[in-house]
C-alpha cells in the first residue's frame, strides 16, 4: 500500500506503523508531498512523524479507533458489501429531518439511530440530515469541534457503522445528508499545523486563525477539503452535505473556494450517475451563492433560510432579543416578505448588525426549494441558555401553526429531530472535552455569555456534566401518549399533503401570494389552488379566502369551508388548509 503525507516545509518524514518505521520520499512530481510502500491491511495502525517530532495521525484519516490524539487506522472502502442498489435522491420536494446521533436514542450511536428510521418513513420525510460526524475528543459532544475531517467518530461506531446506517437509509428510501464543518477545527486534537500551513493569521475568524483557502500553500488545503466532501459522497455513498457557516469561509481568490467545491461535486454526480447537492448555511443573504456558477454564482444548490426562522419565531413567541429585533418590530410583515420573496433583509437596514444587509433574490431565476425553511434547529434550540424547544412554551395548537407555515411554505422544508411530536425533551449544549483546562474554560465561557443577557449561572447547564447530554436524548415514549401523538399525527398529514399537492412543491416563488392582519394575528397564503390559513390569536378570526367553492384538506380543529360571504372561520391557535381548484 502507498502512504503519503503533505508536509511541504518538513526535511523528513517518517511512516510510524505495528512494528514498522520507514522513511518516506519526496515525490518528485509534487512539491510538498512524501510518500512511502508498506504493507497494510484495513484496520492496521500507522502514523507519521514530521522532522523527528512526535507520532501524529494522518491529516486524511479514514478512521481514528483511538481518538483524536492516537494512530490513524487503515480502512479498505472496497471490503463493504453495499446491500441496496441507489440512484440518488435529489433536493427538489425534498423534506429533511436535522438528526443528531448522540441524542437521537439513548445509545447515541449510528446503528441504534439507523434501528429508528422507519419512524422517519412514517413521517414521510424524505432526506435524514446527520449533524457532524467527525472525531472529537470525548464521547460526547454536538460535533462541531471535530478534527481528522475524513473520519467517522469512533463512539458513534466508526466508518462501518456509518456505511450500515446509509445503506438502511437508502433500503427504506431515504437520502442522506451530512453536515461537514471546512471553516474551522475543534481547539483539542487538530494535528494539522505540524504538517504545513492549514491555516493563516491573514485573516481570522470566531475560532481563531482562518484556515488557509488563500494564503501561500493554500492550492493543498483546498484540495484537502474538496477531497473530504468527495470521499463523503463517493465512499459513503451520502447524497448531499451542509456545509457549516460559509460565510466564515474567508477566501480572495478569484475563483473561490465554494465554486470549486460545487464544480467538483457536480463533476462526481456526473460521474456516479446520480444526484448530488450542496446546502450552504450562510447569514449573508447573498443569491449568489445559490446561483449557478454559469451565470456567475457559487452554484451551490441550497441554502438554509434564517430570515424565514426568525420572522417565524418572532410571529410567535414575540421575542425581540439579539437578531430578533429587526423581525420583531412587524413580524407578520416579515413573514409575508419572506414567504414571497425568500430574503428579509435584502439590503435593507438591520438594527443588529448596524448597517445594511443583504441584496434582493430574483424570484424568477432563483427556485423556491433552494432555500431551506424551518422552525426549529440545533442552532436555534441549542443555543439558548437552557436549549429550551418552542414545546416548552407553545400550545399544541401553535405548535401546528408553526408546521403548517413550515411544511406548506415554497421552500425545502426541514424539521429538527423530536419537533414532530413536540417533544419534551430539551436539546442544550453539551461537550466531553478531556482536556480539564478546556473543559473549564468552556464552562465558564458559556456561563459568561448568558450572564450577559440576564440569565443567573445556576440557571445555565454545565455543558461538561453527563446529565446535560441525557437531558437531551428523546424520549421514544412521548409520541404514544397526549399531546404528543395528536402533534405526530398532524406533521404526517401536512408532509402527505406535501407529497400530495403538486402546487406545494411548485418552485416558483412569485407564485405565492400572502394577506395577513397583525392585530387579529392571522395570516393567509396562496400557493395555486392550496390555500394556507393560521390564527396565531387566541381568539377566533373571520379571514376573507373569496367566495369560490373551497374543500377542506387538513384542519388543527374542524371547521367549516367558507360561506357565501367568504370567510373561514378559523378558531384560536388553529390552522387549516384548502383547495380552491
Amino acid at each position: 500500500m502507498q502512504f503519503e503525507v503533505w508536509a511541504p516545509q518538513a526535511d523528513r518524514v517518517t511512516l510510524h506503523g505495528e512494528g514498522t518505521t520507514r522513511a518516506l520520499a519526496r515525490d518528485p512530481e509534487r512539491a510538498g508531498w512524501w510518500t512511502g510502500e508498506a504493507e497494510a491491511e484495513d484496520g492496521r495502525r500507522y502514523g507519521f512523524a514530521v522532522d523527528d517530532g512526535p507520532v501524529l495521525p494522518d491529516p486524511r484519516s479514514r478512521r481514528q479507533p483511538d481518538g483524536p490524539d492516537g494512530l490513524s487506522a487503515v480502512v479498505d472502502h472496497g471490503r463493504h458489501a453495499w446491500r441496496t442498489r441507489w440512484a440518488g435522491r435529489g433536493l427538489p420536494g425534498a423534506v429533511l429531518y436535522e438528526l443528531h446521533v448522540g441524542t437521537y436514542t439513548p445509545e447515541g450511536t449510528l446503528d441504534a439511530a439507523a434501528a429508528r428510521l422507519e419512524h422517519l418513513v412514517e413521517l414521510g420525510v424524505t432526506h435524514v440530515e446527520l449533524m457532524p460526524l467527525c472525531p472529537f475528543p470525548g464521547r460526547h459532544g454536538w460535533g462541531y469541534e471535530g478534527v481528522s475531517l475524513w473520519a467517522v467518530h469512533e463512539p458513534y461506531g466508526g466508518p462501518e457503522a456509518l456505511k450500515r446506517f446509509v445503506d438502511r437509509a437508502h433500503e427504506l428510501g431515504l437520502g442522506v445528508v451530512l453536515d461537514v464543518v471546512h471553516n474551522h477545527l475543534g481547539p483539542s486534537g487538530n494535528h494539522l499545523p505540524a504538517f504545513g500551513p492549514y491555516f493563516t493569521d491573514t485573516h481570522h475568524t470566531p475560532w481563531g486563525s482562518a484556515v488557509n483557502l488563500d494564503a501561500p500553500g493554500s492550492d493543498e488545503v483546498r484540495a484537502f477539503l474538496v477531497g473530504s466532501a468527495l470521499a463523503w459522497l463517493r465512499d459513503y455513498r451520502i447524497d448531499g452535505l451542509r456545509l457549516d457557516a460559509v460565510h466564515a469561509l474567508r477566501d480572495t481568490r478569484a475563483c473561490h473556494f465554494l465554486e470549486e467545491l460545487s464544480a467538483a461535486v457536480d463533476g462526481l454526480a456526473g460521474e456516479l450517475g446520480r444526484p448530488l447537492f450542496l446546502i450552504a448555511e450562510s447569514d449573508l443573504n447573498d443569491p449568489r451563492i445559490i446561483t449557478a456558477r454559469a451565470e456567475h454564482g457559487l452554484g451551490l444548490h441550497a441554502q438554509w433560510n434564517d430570515d424565514f426562522h426568525h420572522a417565524l419565531h418572532t410571529a410567535l413567541t414575540g421575542e425581540s432579543q439579539g437578531y430578533y429585533a429587526d423581525f420583531a418590530e412587524d413580524p407578520f410583515a416579515a413573514l409575508a416578505k419572506t414567504l414571497t420573496g425568500g430574503y428579509f433583509h435584502d439590503g435593507t437596514y438591520s438594527s443588529f448588525r448596524g448597517r445594511h444587509h443583504g441584496r434582493p433574490l430574483d424570484r424568477a431565476r432563483v427556485s423556491g426549494h433552494r432555500l431551506l425553511g424551518y422552525s426549529q434547529t440545533h442552532d436555534q434550540v441549542g443555543n439558548r441558555a437552557r436549549g429550551d424547544r418552542l414545546a416548552a412554551r407553545l400550545s399544541p395548537g401553535l405548535l401546528a401553526c408553526a408546521a403548517t407555515l413550515t411544511l406548506t411554505s415554497p421552500f425545502t422544508p426541514m424539521l429538527f429531530m423530536g419537533e414532530e411530536w413536540a417533544a419534551g425533551t430539551p436539546w442544550q449544549f453539551f461537550t466531553d472535552h478531556t482536556d480539564p483546562e478546556l473543559a473549564e474554560a468552556v464552562r465558564r465561557g458559556r456561563r459568561r455569555e448568558f450572564a450577559a443577557h440576564g440569565w443567573a449561572e445556576e440557571d445555565v447547564p454545565d455543558p461538561q456534566d453527563p446529565a446535560t447530554r441525557d437531558r437531551s436524548v428523546l424520549d421514544w415514549s412521548e409520541p404514544e401518549r397526549e399531546p404528543h401523538a395528536r402533534v405526530l399525527a398532524w406533521y404526517r398529514r401536512l408532509i402527505a399533503l406535501r407529497h400530495e399537492q403538486p402546487d406545494l412543491t411548485d418552485p416558483d416563488l412569485g407564485d405565492t401570494r400572502v394577506a395577513y392582519d397583525a392585530g387579529a394575528r392571522w395570516l393567509a397564503f396562496r400557493r395555486g389552488d392550496v390555500r394556507v390559513a393560521v390564527n396565531l390569536g387566541g381568539e377566533p378570526a373571520a379571514i376573507p379566502l373569496g367566495t369560490r367553492p373551497a374543500l377542506v384538506l387538513a384542519a388543527w380543529d374542524p371547521v367549516d369551508p367558507p360561506g357565501p360571504d367568504g370567510l373561514l372561520e378559523v378558531p384560536g391557535e388553529s390552522c387549516v388548509i384548502l383547495t380552491q381548484p
